[in-house]
């Protein structure tokens, strides 16, 4: 018996168990863990400022429940909220958008 390991990069394990890229479910899963990175640089930014979830709802003016579900990936945040999370932890975001060329197809 052959019990040798076959390594693989982690895009080919992502391909054959999520899904090619530009398939429905690759999007979803590449949507989700945006999120998720996007929660947790705010949970460690909030860190970094010695802020409880309290005091950083406060200077955003929402409740710590919503800075809590923002930095768990719970629920989906109207963007103007994570703008003013990020203003109030003193921090520059950056936006990359990529325009995909077959949805201006005519």
């Amino acid at each position: 018996m052959n019990n040798s390991l076959k390594t693989v990069s982690i895009d080919t394990m992502i391909d054959r168990h999520i899904g090619a890229i530009g398939t429905p479910k690759r999007e979803a899963f590449e949507n989700e863990l945006r999120i998720d990175l996007l929660g947790h640089a705010i949970k460690e930014a909030r860190l970094e400022r010695q802020l409880t979830q309290q005091q950083l709802g406060e200077l955003v003016g929402v409740q710590k429940a919503q800075i809590s579900k923002i930095e768990n990936s719970i629920k989906n945040s109207r963007l103007e909220t994570i703008l003013k999370v990020f203003e109030a932890l003193g921090a520059r975001v950056n936006f990359n958008v990529e325009l995909n060329e077959r949805q201006f197809a005519y």
